[in-house]
């Protein structure tokens, strides 16, 4: 069975940048730990915005310019950057929560055999659980799971509620 590990987001302004937490910062060694013991493909995603961010209705909702394409806050956190050197994975750029992109890009390396994916990342009460439930709404029969301790939320609260939405939805939360 081929098995995929989904780094969500793990860039500069979701870490210690513009949207930074602390409990961003704290996961970040889990993060790098999934990425170095992990045996599978990778997929990274990078949350994707450009000039007029704060003319689209995620900047009327969220007005605070982040994950500007090619900024450094666009750029991985250093440390998974450094976890990724040497590691063949995926870059998948996407331009809202949930990428739409990623049910066909796995569809294409799995040629319809079962496969598992677990999540980890950035946030979870927000990109974190989008993807898992765009992935268990395309594939409701495949193993979806999602690392609790290598993910964060926006607070702890809103963390702790996207694990339970995950849990109610036949996501896996370890």
């Amino acid at each position: 069975m081929k098995k995929f590990l989904i780094v969500v987001d793990m860039q500069k302004d979701f870490v210690d940048g513009a949207l930074g937490t602390k409990e961003a910062v704290a996961i970040t060694p889990n993060v790098v730990k999934k990425i170095n013991e992990f045996d599978g493909e990778i997929i990274v995603t990078y949350d994707t915005h450009f000039e007029d961010y704060m003319e689209t209705s995620e900047g009327k909702n969220l007005p605070v310019p982040h994950c500007i394409k090619d900024t450094e806050g666009w750029q991985l956190d250093e440390n998974v950057a450094e976890a990724l050197e040497g590691k063949e994975y995926t870059a998948v750029e996407k331009i809202t929560f949930g990428s739409v992109d990623l049910p066909d890009f796995i569809e294409e390396k799995t040629e319809g055999e079962n496969f598992s994916a677990e999540l980890v990342g950035l946030c979870t009460d927000i990109c974190v659980v989008s993807n898992a439930l765009v992935l268990k709404a395309n594939f409701p029969e495949a193993e979806i799971s999602v690392d609790s301790a290598a993910c964060a939320g926006v607070t702890p609260e809103t963390h702790e509620a996207a694990l339970t939405t995950m849990k109610m939805c036949q996501i896996a939360v370890k």
